[in-house]
């Protein structure tokens, strides 16, 4: 491991060092001086058995600091490996938000023996919030708020806020929020405000209505709430009205990361994350189970090449530009689709605005279409001195691109209106029809021309 270098070598391997001879305080030095991202690099390039040694070796604030900054999927397998009274204490280290998310990834039966060697306070937040969609606020909230009643004044919240430095970190994102004695919420108060208001003044004179969302309030949504205003954190009510939560803007900005990644991923075919030290076979098989889908649109693709032979056979030349005009109609396409896929995920388009998308598209395709037809058709007419051949490649290009982006710019709008996940459908309907229109347009006018090609 001594060639990997790291920004903080040194500390990095007294880190392995530490490991070797099983010495907490020298691993806990070193992860002290470590980044982040250097620390859960070295972790994760041990093998199974020393990561779950280390995270049982160390303590759990150590531990939890660690598994925070490793994808959800992978550090529920890490957890899964630990002692349940170990993994237990990691959890209850961990910030909510990401404590859920990495039960709801366990097997049922694990996530209950960890949840029952909690403390049983901390276990039920963890049991409510898991009940949640990590896409909505009741998954995305953390259920620590900066809460007063009332008839509490300016008095009780400064007390509070100089009491336990290290508890009030965990609110930094928000102001006072107030309630009534049934816990709804009736108000918050700004900290400014607070600390310019006499001390004996109740916190009732001094709040201003609280805008607040539901558990079930969407990712869209939120986006949408903290655009518009410019809030740190939102309080989360339940049905009743009592304030159950806070949403922060970073919890947000993180979730709506997330789903573009994620996005992201499966369109290249990776339906759920990936990272190189997971188990050789488990990746292979989602790889796997994917690829071999393209077998059959690659089929598609190549019969219809299959139906004009003897075209081809006649303009031999027309064989180097097929994968030029699907490869280049292609990329236009995926262009489209990445666009669609962000705009869906951040909430600005809808299923139902197919007609609008279209325009959009078609606009930016007639102009790139015919940019990249003239270019494509000046090179063939060039290289193979022959003008016929250039009109044949750069036509086809120049169709086959309106093509491609109205596809990539309308199916994951389809998709997404049939229930059906577009991040992983729309890649392979996208290469299979630009692929098939392309080698058709191709070979469909060369074959109309083919008179002033031979």
């Amino acid at each position: 491991m001594s060639e990997i270098l790291f920004q903080h070598e040194e500390q990095v391997q007294a880190f392995f060092a530490g490991i070797n001879n099983r010495d907490v305080a020298a691993i806990e030095a070193a992860l002290e001086e470590m980044t982040s991202s250097e620390a859960v690099r070295a972790l994760l390039m041990l093998k199974e058995e020393d990561r779950t040694a280390t995270l049982e070796l160390i303590g759990p604030t150590f531990a939890a600091d660690l598994v925070e900054e490793i994808p959800t999927e992978q550090a529920a397998e890490i957890v899964e490996q630990l002692d349940e009274a170990k993994a237990a204490e990691i959890i209850e280290e961990m910030n909510a938000s990401d404590a859920v998310d990495i039960i709801q990834d366990l097997d049922a039966a694990d996530a209950e023996l960890i949840l029952n060697q909690m403390d049983s306070e901390d276990a039920a937040a963890i049991r409510k919030l898991a009940r949640y969609d990590e896409d909505v606020a009741g998954g995305l909230m953390t259920p620590d708020c900066l809460k007063f009643h009332e008839s509490q004044t300016v008095a009780d919240v400064i007390a509070f806020l100089v009491s336990d430095e290290e508890e009030f970190e965990t609110y930094q994102t928000q102001h006072p929020y107030v309630v009534d004695h049934r816990e709804k919420l009736v108000g918050v108060v700004s900290l400014r405000k607070i600390l310019g208001s006499r001390r004996s003044m109740a916190l009732s004179e001094l709040m201003a209505p609280a805008d607040s969302v539901s558990l079930l309030t969407p990712l869209e949504d939120l986006e949408d709430v903290f655009d518009d205003h410019p809030y740190l954190s939102i309080p989360v009510t339940d049905g009743r009205g009592r304030l159950v939560g806070a949403v922060t803007r970073e919890a947000v900005d993180d979730a709506t990361i997330e789903r573009v990644e994620r996005d992201a991923l499966k369109t290249s075919g990776l339906v759920e994350d990936e990272l190189r030290s997971m188990p050789t076979l488990l990746r292979a098989r989602r790889r796997l189970s994917w690829l071999t889908v393209n077998i059959g649109l690659n089929i598609l693709a190549a019969s219809i090449i299959s139906s004009y032979e003897e075209t081809l056979a006649a303009v031999i030349a027309l064989a180097v530009f097929l994968p030029m005009v699907s490869d280049m109609s292609g990329c236009s396409g995926n262009q489209a689709v990445a666009v669609s896929l962000r705009e869906l995920s951040i909430g600005v388009t809808r299923p139902s605005d197919l007609w609008r998308i279209w325009r959009k598209e078609v606009s930016v395709g007639l102009v790139n279409g015919l940019a990249l037809g003239v270019l494509i058709g000046l090179v063939a007419w060039l290289w193979k001195g022959n003008p016929w051949i250039g009109l044949v490649v750069g036509l086809a290009l120049a169709l086959n691109t309106l093509v491609a982006v109205s596809v990539g710019g309308l199916v994951p709008l389809v998709l997404k209106a049939r229930q059906i996940d577009p991040a992983v459908a729309s890649g392979p309907m996208l290469t299979t029809i630009t692929d098939m229109v392309g080698f058709f347009l191709v070979l469909s006018i060369a074959t109309a021309l083919m008179p002033q090609l031979v």
